[in-house]
């Protein structure tokens, strides 16, 4: 992650905008007969704040896809040598129970995680859309509530007064496979809305010689970078909800590397009074930072 946001300083387009979102064209250049690529995998990172100990845990949600079934992974710290794991597999002739609790050890801490996915709906991606709930309770504590029926299973399974910590959602990953063209929902603050952001790679006049990548949030161009081939990577800062937000792109493997190409997009909150490119280390200790990472591969 490091590298990826330390190349701009040498090779980026750099082009700052001050300028809502608002003023922006609200003609798209995507067009909508286009079919996105496929959502293969998601992680989700979530700090989470105990009031009772003022311990700081990272929990990591990745969900997954294949032909067959969807997949949970939970992980918790970002340490690979000591983070305890808890998976699921959702395909009901696989593993069947789709409905429990399960209980760990971690730093000391005593660790309960509680899922209910037996009427999960999905749709296109690896992420139930509802019909599910997702409990984590950290020695004692609420520490994390996921999915649309959550508040009515934590008054449910858990003791009555049970205390809530504070948990932020600080880095979301999304894995494309296919063509390109992604779309994704996002939400940048707890305060703001769900926007809607395309991003799509083509050519002058949907050719392939003179590749162009637009993205747009909400039907609105926020970006438009031509000769693509040269521009691989760069950056441009947006306004939006309020924040200021660092849009960042790496699509050098697309054209320069052999076999199917990868791309990296990069979208991050950041304070006003901090005017560089960010660290992936700085988003454990800001709780009002957020970043998207989509990663695409392009297939030939």
């Amino acid at each position: 992650m490091r590298d990826f946001a330390a190349c701009f300083s040498e090779y980026a387009v750099q082009v700052v905008s001050d300028t809502s979102c608002s003023s922006y064209s609200t003609n798209s250049c995507i067009s909508p007969s286009l079919i996105p690529s496929i959502q293969n995998a998601v992680t989700c990172l979530y700090k989470i704040n105990l009031s009772s100990s003022r311990k700081q845990i990272l929990i990591s949600l990745s969900w997954s896809k294949t032909n067959l079934s969807h997949g949970l992974s939970i992980i918790f710290g970002d340490d690979p040598s000591t983070s305890t794991a808890v998976k699921l597999n959702t395909n009901p002739r696989i593993f069947r129970k789709l409905k429990g609790s399960r209980n760990v050890e971690f730093h000391n801490s005593s660790i309960e995680v509680f899922w209910d996915l037996s009427a999960a709906r999905y749709e296109t991606g690896p992420e139930p859309v509802d019909g599910f709930y997702l409990l984590i309770t950290v020695d004692s504590q609420l520490g994390l509530i996921v999915g649309d029926l959550g508040e009515e299973a934590s008054q449910r399974r858990l003791k009555l007064g049970v205390k809530t910590a504070k948990f932020n959602l600080i880095s979301r990953q999304e894995h494309f496979s296919g063509n390109t063209l992604y779309s994704t929902k996002a939400r940048f603050c707890e305060s703001g809305l769900d926007h809607d952001i395309l991003i799509h790679c083509s050519g002058e006049n949907e050719g392939l010689k003179y590749p162009v990548l637009s993205v747009s949030i909400d039907k609105k161009t926020v970006i438009r970078v031509k000769r693509l081939h040269w521009n691989f990577r760069g950056n441009q800062t947006i306004f939006l909800d309020g924040l200021l937000v660092d849009l960042m792109w790496d699509v050098h493997g697309w054209f320069y590397n052999p076999g199917p190409g990868y791309a990296v997009f990069m979208f991050r909150t950041r304070s006003g009074m901090d005017s560089r490119l960010w660290l992936e280390e700085k988003l454990v200790h800001k709780d009002e930072e957020f970043s998207l990472m989509i990663y695409a591969c392009k297939s030939i």
